[in-house]
């Protein structure tokens, strides 16, 4: 176990709890309930990577495959996926996002982004170039 002096120790503490709460409040704006937030992302990653197949979605959603093939399967039965055959390989499947499959992701992130807008009028000036910043750091962490 690494050791943090307290000072960063608290501010990991306060960081990851607001962190927890926003995403949370972020994650209840939805949509399309149909859809799981395990499918919403899996989509995506279709959507700004794909096409691909099926074991390449679960490595870059670091999901195992049996359930990726799960998700993938509701994502295809709900006509947000398609599947083709792969140029090399006849076992394997590529995948692609459909029309309905971009109208869905851009409904969700529509509603995610108005809430989200609508919270960021009542800050000041001050705290909007304070959380301008802020992204720039966690992109950093989230990349990480």
């Amino acid at each position: 176990m690494s050791h943090m002096p307290p000072d960063h120790a608290e501010l990991a503490s306060a960081l990851r709890l607001s962190l927890l709460r926003a995403a949370r409040r972020l994650r209840s704006q939805r949509v399309d309930m149909a859809a799981t937030l395990s499918q919403l992302s899996a989509l995506d990653t279709v959507g700004k990577c794909g096409p691909l197949s099926a074991g390449e979605i679960a490595m870059v959603e670091r999901v195992q495959p049996p359930s990726m093939t799960k998700i993938l399967a509701a994502l295809e039965q709900s006509g947000w996926i398609e599947r083709s055959s792969h140029p090399e390989d006849r076992r394997q499947s590529i995948i692609a996002i459909t029309p309905a499959g971009l109208e869905l992701l851009a409904e969700e992130t529509r509603a995610r982004d108005e809430w989200l807008a609508k919270r960021l009028v009542e800050f000041s000036a001050e705290d909007l170039r304070k959380l301008g910043e802020a992204v720039e750091v966690l992109d950093r962490i989230g990349s990480e």
